[in-house]
């Protein structure tokens, strides 16, 4: 029986340390750790506006040069789970030819346009008359599959990034300008799981089919947002399959050596060999 006890004691130690460590792999790493699952080659322009945004891939980067006071966009797409890190660098004219310092800010917008709060990062900076180069840094929240119609959290579908300059001598609007974004996101894992999903990520923009139908009902689809970034590389997560279901399985087995191991310590140690049967 001792043996017993202590195969069950060290299956248990092991299920424990096999979750703990699923756990810790899980958790929340306060360091942003971008992937690039590109070879880093991007687009070379940037649009204006919400509806000619440029899209871009994670693990991109996307450059582009421009007049110093124009709105700059970018569309990349995030899936359920991950935590995008949005990037930007932007290298000034000479100190020569400016008159000041520059603060520029990056900006981030989901698929409904709401504004995204930073969790971390440098969303806004300022540059000294004599500075070469201005970078920033925002990290999303984690994109939920899910939420209550009146939470603002992320959403899977489109993501609009948004780079301008917020503050700068009126003499130096329209200098040039040239602008580095990049995006890369870090898969939470289970910890992010939560029940329900979308039917649909919110990609804005309407097919040639939807776009037809408008043209024949007489509405205007031009006026609708048809900037979209697509879907990721390996496409929309779906289905009911969660790495939580590991964890349920693991907790039940657990809990199943844990009843076999406390049912060989309370049931005894049976009837004495020198007492007969029947005494």
């Amino acid at each position: 029986m001792s043996r017993t006890r202590r195969v069950l004691a060290g299956a248990l130690l092991t299920g424990l340390a096999v979750l703990t460590g699923a756990g810790a792999a899980a958790a929340d790493d306060p360091s942003p750790s971008p992937s690039a699952s590109g070879d880093g080659s991007g687009p070379t322009e940037a649009g204006t506006t919400f509806r000619t945004a440029t899209a871009l891939q994670q693990g991109e980067t996307a450059t582009a040069g421009a007049s110093t006071g124009d709105y700059l966009y970018w569309v990349f797409p995030a899936d359920a789970g991950q935590r995008a890190t949005v990037t930007a660098k932007v290298t000034l004219p000479e100190s020569a030819a400016r008159h000041g310092a520059q603060t520029w800010q990056v900006d981030v917008y989901d698929g409904l346009r709401r504004r995204q709060a930073c969790m971390y990062g440098k969303q806004t900076g300022t540059a000294a008359a004599d500075a070469a180069t201005v970078e920033l840094t925002c990290v999303l929240r984690t994109v939920r599959a899910n939420a209550e119609q009146w939470a603002n959290d992320p959403l899977p579908g489109s993501y609009y990034v948004r780079l301008t300059v917020v503050d700068l001598a009126q003499a130096d609007l329209g200098l040039p300008v040239h602008t580095e974004v990049k995006v890369g996101s870090k898969d939470q894992g289970g910890s992010a799981d939560v029940d329900g999903g979308l039917s649909k990520p919110l990609v804005p923009g309407v097919s040639s089919a939807e776009q037809a139908s408008d043209d024949a009902d007489g509405t205007d689809a031009s006026a609708q947002p048809v900037a979209s970034a697509g879907e990721p590389e390996d496409g929309w997560s779906s289905g009911w399959w969660t790495s939580r279901w590991l964890w349920t399985a693991g907790g039940g087995l657990l809990a199943a050596l844990a009843g076999v191991f406390g049912y060989t310590v309370t049931r005894g140690r049976g009837r004495p060999t020198h007492v007969p049967p029947g005494a």
